[in-house]
């Protein structure tokens, strides 16, 4: 088989990827989910015309000469009604929230106001109709679609679902994902270090990348190479909807993943892809007699490797899964701080750190581009994807950059005050 660049093996993997379902939550477990179902408002908002100031509510017309005295009427406060209607010459004293009397068309800010000993209110200047007033429905109205179905429920969108009410809503379901790591030369995280062993950093690695998108996954452990225990292994893990395995995907003799997941009857989409690093990227669909999936990707056992295909197809798979319509990463576009070698034909993803200077961001190398150099994803900010058609990079170049996993936070924000 040809190795498939990534924009197509991408297709190839979101054409076999589906949401699979749905299941009703609570509000208060709703953060990171997607709604299945447009939500509706339930009432106008506001539900009538309130004031946007603490002050005085007026009327247009007592202020259009210039300095003028009112009489104070009432006091209303955030959750009161009022209970007077403004006439010629009065005004009501009128707190942020609180709705506008009968007969005040306009709200003056308290700090535009002079309070005399006598209890009435001077006014210096004019204020036009519908001054500090906000509508009836100005947020919105009754039966109005307020979100979407394909929402992703961030905290804003929590605080527009608790404010029509919609203490349970229909969300996209998680997939249950299994995590399995191969290989005779892996060391698990309790057992007694072993110089000729390798720790299994993958399970954890992968593990920590799923937990990320709000899906708790499950560790199956490690399959030595030995095709029966393989078999095994791989049995339980294609009971789930989403079968992560790291290591035994290449084409040495004692790799036996595809064999063996093809016998139990994977139907496998791709298995080489041009990248660096990550080429050895299997992926195959298993179709049960009942109708539903399980999707299997074959991740490298090099760490770094395994994550970036994690970031490049496997995330993009579970997010479709969920619901979401944004699929992929932000990117960024980025001065290089130095030349990046490589060779055509091949998509490149280089791990790099973000900093920024009054020209925009600069990307630098985190230095060791090994597939095993676990810590250059640890001091990444992001992927520098160097497209398969380059002879290489310079210095100065502006290249694009996918941000990690919280690489959008900073230590600081640089704006004007």
């Amino acid at each position: 088989m040809e190795y498939l660049s990534v924009s197509a093996a991408q297709r190839c993997v979101l054409e076999s990827v589906a949401a699979m379902g749905i299941e009703t939550i609570r509000l208060e477990q709703s953060l990171g989910r997607v709604l299945a179902e447009d939500v509706r408002a339930n009432r106008d908002l506001p539900p009538y015309d309130v004031s946007a100031m603490d002050g005085f509510a007026v009327r247009s017309a007592d202020l259009a000469g210039g300095s003028v005295e009112l009489e104070v009427v009432e006091d209303i406060k955030a959750g009161d009604m009022p209970t007077k209607t403004v006439q010629a010459g009065q005004c009501a004293r009128i707190m942020t929230g609180a709705p506008v009397p009968q007969g005040a068309d306009a709200v003056v800010r308290v700090e535009d106001s002079e309070t005399l000993s006598d209890g009435r209110v001077r006014f210096a200047r004019p204020a036009p109709s519908g001054m500090d007033i906000r509508l009836r429905g100005e947020g919105m109205r009754n039966g109005d679609v307020v979100l979407a179905a394909g929402t992703e429920i961030t905290p804003g969108v929590v605080g527009v679902l608790a404010t029509v009410k919609c203490a349970q809503l229909t969300v996209y379901r998680r997939p249950r994902v299994a995590i399995l790591s191969t290989g005779n030369e892996l060391e698990g995280i309790d057992e007694p270090v072993d110089p000729n062993k390798i720790p299994d950093a993958n399970s954890y690695a992968l593990l920590a990348q799923v937990q990320a998108l709000g899906i708790t996954p499950v560790l199956l452990g490690i399959a030595r190479d030995d095709p029966v225990e393989l078999e095994r292994y791989l049995r339980q893990g294609l009971e789930y909807d989403v079968l992560l395995v790291s290591g035994g995907t290449s084409v040495g003799v004692h790799d036996y993943v595809r064999p063996t997941v093809e016998a139990l009857g994977v139907q496998m989409k791709f298995w080489r892809v041009a990248m660096k690093p990550g080429h050895p990227l299997a992926f195959g669909v298993l179709e049960r007699p009942d109708g539903t999936k399980a999707r299997v990707f074959g991740l490298p056992g090099n760490p770094v490797s395994s994550m970036v295909c994690f970031e490049e197809f496997v995330l993009l798979a579970l997010r479709s899964i969920m619901g979401h319509a944004r699929l992929h990463r932000r990117t960024v576009s980025a001065r290089l701080a130095h030349p990046v070698k490589m060779r055509p034909g091949r998509t490149e993803f280089v791990r790099v750190v973000l900093s920024r200077d009054g020209e925009g961001y600069i990307a630098t190398s985190t230095g060791n581009q090994s597939s095993g150099a676990l810590l250059s994803m640890a001091k990444a900010d992001g992927l520098l994807i160097a497209p398969s058609d380059s002879n290489g990079l310079a210095a100065g170049e502006i290249v694009s950059v996918q941000f990690l996993d919280g690489a959008a936070f900073q230590d600081q924000i640089g704006f004007r005050e």
